[in-house]
């Protein structure tokens, strides 16, 4: 499939109200929740005023002319947070076009930026059910807690 990687446009931030709710983790034969959910103040922690802040970053797959995926860091006080200053990640492909590798080149363009900005590292959380698991952890993601339905995940950037 091909695709190219880029930074997201101002014009674009919009876009990731539609990532947001993509990133939800829908397990089989779950009722998927109404859009309205991403209204939740524990969700508009990710995206809302995105690109006002210093540590707002993100990179877009583009495929046929269309954004297919993001990829978004921001300090935040997420279900992902570790500590003060440590970015959190989310990432979401539309469904047609996850299995590709899109993913995974995401994540690494936003280690590679991450680390070229001086980040030593950053954090994220997904449901132990979630097939993405795998590939966190094949890009360097360490899990470092969990709870009944998550894992804590961080991956060290410093070159150690």
């Amino acid at each position: 499939m091909n695709y190219n990687i880029r930074r997201m446009k101002n014009d674009e931030y919009e876009l990731l109200n539609d990532f947001l709710y993509e990133a939800i983790y829908i397990p089989k034969g779950v009722q998927a929740p109404s859009k309205s959910i991403i209204n939740e103040p524990e969700l508009q922690v990710y995206v809302l005023d995105f690109g006002k802040r210093e540590d707002d970053i993100c990179f877009v797959a583009e495929a046929d002319g269309e954004v297919v995926g993001a990829v978004w860091v921001r300090v935040m006080n997420d279900y992902g947070h570790i500590e003060e200053g440590v970015p959190s990640f989310a990432i979401s492909l539309f469904k047609e076009y996850r299995g590709n590798g899109i993913g995974t080149a995401l994540m690494k363009k936003m280690l590679n930026e991450l680390k070229q900005k001086g980040y030593e590292k950053t954090s994220l959380a997904v449901q132990k059910a979630n097939y993405a698991v795998k590939m966190y952890k094949n890009v360097g993601f360490k899990i470092i807690d969990e709870n009944e339905e998550e894992y804590i995940m961080v991956c060290q950037l410093n070159n150690e």
